[in-house]
């Protein structure tokens, strides 16, 4: 039991600093900008080990499903179509590239909400993934009874192209 609360003590220190840092060297206006970074700590710090928390899947999400968004409102605006379509299509690239990371899939309707230009995918969508990879990646190495994060650095998500759970 002693273990176990050292390890969510160690868990929640390490989401704090990470989400933290990333707010912090964004810059982020509103933190809704940085809204699906939110998700991608709890995969880092606590599901490291799911396909979907391996930097293929985690770097790849994000940045396909910011550029999606950014273009989709580049464009054609901020119709309600067009955060229909722009998630459509992100689900689809995703699967395709087996890079599913289910934050990400936020990202189009947050740049397209945002307004956002393709500096916004340097600035904010990889400044903001990155530090949360490297402070979870040193942070798993520090860490109390867990594993070294990445478990894999290619390692795709879905593992197969198979997507439905009933046949896998």
């Amino acid at each position: 039991m002693k273990l176990l609360i050292l390890r969510l003590l160690w868990v929640l220190l390490g989401s704090t600093v990470a989400i933290s840092l990333a707010l912090w060297a964004t810059k982020a206006n509103s933190p809704l900008l940085l809204a699906s970074l939110g998700g991608t700590t709890l995969f880092l710090f606590v599901l490291t080990t799911a396909p979907a928390a391996q930097p293929r899947a985690v770097f790849g999400a994000h940045l396909i499903g910011a550029l999606i968004g950014i273009i989709a409102y580049q464009l054609f605006g901020d119709g309600f179509w067009v955060y229909v379509a722009a998630l459509v299509v992100t689900i689809g690239v995703l699967l395709i590239t087996r890079c599913v990371h289910p934050p990400a899939g936020a990202n189009p309707l947050i740049m397209i909400q945002a307004h956002a230009s393709f500096i916004h995918l340097g600035i904010t969508v990889l400044t903001g993934v990155l530090i949360i990879f490297v402070v979870a990646y040193i942070w798993s190495r520090l860490g109390v009874g867990s594993r070294k994060y990445p478990v894999s650095w290619t390692q795709a998500s879905p593992p197969s192209l198979n997507w439905s759970l009933w046949d896998q």
